[in-house]
């Protein structure tokens, strides 16, 4: 209980790194179309008066999108954050955050100078201890109300133009819950049902994998803070060749209900978990956005989707495909993308012939259609937590292909790929600002490592991490149960000499003692005597 408390009292006067910050989320900064909030350190705005960042105006890059979206000022999120503002906080050297009071990835110290590398490991190889915190951790972030970040439920028009702020407090899961929501959902064009279905700032294209790769940092850099645990790092579940939801125990991600295999078993503190923002046909009707009001329980059915849709979950041998082709991305750079590695991984590319528009779903998208719940709507996927699993091994898959093929910047599209997705382009709904190409790099230069990509000894050495750790927590009762043994055995033999010493001693039979013509005849008393000492085996 107290670690607990302890973890809470942490969480309350800890800040966190996504947005929209609160600071930022009023009429004032709205108007003005500035969001640079002062760094405690020295009050001064960034920390300017101490050289961690500045003010300074945004700037967007002028290179042509693709055909997908063709419309121009109707979405908040083009030209991002324009919409909002246009002057934010820009951080020097290896300082981050909306006032640049945080380290970049890697970094640490009072001046963040310090490196420090962590490793992603397979979920499988956790300890029990770390199982146990990796499930506690999730479930303080869900019931933990974000101090620093709101979410925005309406658009910057419903907002009358920054004079009727519209933001909800949301908790610290759930403002990611929000942010994938934000960038995948549809253009809203004015008024009910008028929506645009064909975009979306974080799939379907080049930013597909840096994208999910700054989400990913940006939730283990939170939970970090959150919690006061720097070594914390989040796991992967490696699915290749999986026949069902090895992650679906109530150890871990949640067993199935044995009232109704459609929700979570009571065992499972996420059973407990509701959700919101997975109901996109709702919002698209209306023309609205998510008000983030509390929409059910999180549903799993795992295995029971349509065989039509997703045959089952990806093989070994479609990963080994996949990693094989050499260009990031072709074409449109779309879902029809043929011989894309990020098409392919994305699962609208076949993974035995890399042609793009497949019928079926494979590879990443395969599991979330194969989770048949929450995961399988793609704005409201991240409301599971297999969500960060999953896209952990997927950020394994990219990093892999990073380094056996060692792709040069420029294949990174500088422009005409789909709206949000051209390298200098910054992410939404991200604040700070990053741009796409900020994140096509090795992991190695972020901070971290991934357990399957250490040479073999070191990769065998974390398997057997778990089994190791199995034996430290018996090998107190091992000798325990060794001395017991001894006394016993000792007892048991001073037991037995003790009866020994009470048995008369017995004179030896002579010919000499019988009486002439008289039978041998053995005493009942020997019998006796025979049944005392010896014991038959049954």
């Amino acid at each position: 209980m107290w670690p607990l408390i302890l973890i809470s009292f942490i969480a309350y006067f800890t800040p966190s790194h996504q947005q929209f910050p609160r600071l930022c989320a009023n009429q004032e900064s709205l108007l003005s179309k500035e969001c640079c909030p002062a760094w405690e350190g020295d009050g001064s705005p960034c920390g300017v008066s101490s050289g961690r960042g500045s003010c300074q105006d945004v700037e967007v890059p002028d290179e042509p999108d693709g055909p997908q979206y063709p419309f121009s000022g109707l979405d908040d999120r083009e030209k991002w954050p324009l919409v909002f503002y246009n002057r934010t906080c820009q951080c020097e050297g290896n300082f981050m955050g909306f006032n640049c009071a945080d380290c970049t990835f890697g970094y640490y110290g009072d001046n963040c100078t310090q490196w420090r590398a962590s490793l992603r490991r397979n979920v499988f190889h956790l300890t029990h201890d770390e199982r146990i915190k990796l499930v506690s951790y999730l479930n303080l972030a869900k019931e933990t109300v974000s101090r620093d970040y709101v979410v925005a439920t309406g658009t910057y028009q419903e907002m009358e133009n920054g004079t009727n702020p519209m933001f909800a407090d949301v908790s610290v899961y759930d403002v990611f819950v929000w942010l994938h929501y934000y960038v995948s959902r549809e253009a809203l064009l004015g008024g009910p049902g008028n929506v645009w279905s064909n975009v979306d700032f974080a799939h379907w294209a080049p930013a597909f994998l840096p994208w999910h790769r700054l989400y990913l940092l940006l939730w283990e850099h939170e939970i970090r803070r959150l919690t006061g645990d720097m070594t914390f790092t989040i796991p992967y579940w490696d699915w290749r060749d999986a026949q069902d939801c090895d992650v679906c125990t109530d150890e871990l991600m949640g067993a199935r209900s044995p009232q109704d295999p459609s929700f979570l078993s009571p065992g499972s503190v996420f059973s407990s978990w509701k959700v919101f923002c997975s109901r996109a046909e709702e919002y698209s009707a209306a023309g609205v956005l998510c008000d983030v009001t509390e929409e059910g329980p999180l549903r799993r059915n795992p295995g029971n989707q349509s065989p039509n849709v997703v045959e089952r979950l990806p093989t070994s041998a479609e990963v080994a495909f996949t990693l094989s082709l050499n260009n990031y991305d072709t074409g449109a750079m779309d879902r029809s993308a043929n011989m894309s590695f990020r098409n392919t991984l994305e699962g609208f590319g076949d993974p035995q012939t890399g042609l793009g528009n497949s019928l079926r779903l494979n590879m990443h998208a395969a599991l979330h259609v194969f989770m048949n719940g929450s995961m399988s709507s793609v704005q409201g996927s991240a409301n599971d937590p297999i969500f960060l699993l999953h896209h952990a091994y997927v950020d394994s898959i990219f990093e892999e292909w990073l380094r056996r093929h060692e792709p040069s910047p420029t294949q990174y599209p500088e422009s005409n790929a789909p709206i949000g997705h051209n390298a200098r382009y910054h992410m939404v709904p991200f604040l700070p600002l990053r741009r796409n190409r900020d994140y096509f790099i090795s992991t190695k230069e972020l901070g971290y490592e991934y357990s399957n990509l250490l040479n073999t000894n070191q990769w065998i050495a974390e398997a057997m991490r778990p089994y190791l750790d199995e034996l430290r927590n018996v090998w107190p009762w091992l000798i325990l149960a060794g001395l017991f043994g001894g006394i016993l055995a000792v007892s048991m033999a001073a037991a037995v000499l003790s009866v020994k010493r009470r048995i008369p001693e017995k004179k030896p039979i002579t010919l000499d003692s019988i009486p002439e013509r008289q039978p041998l005849i053995v005493g009942s008393d020997t019998e006796e005597t025979y049944n005392r000492n010896y014991q038959t085996t049954i």
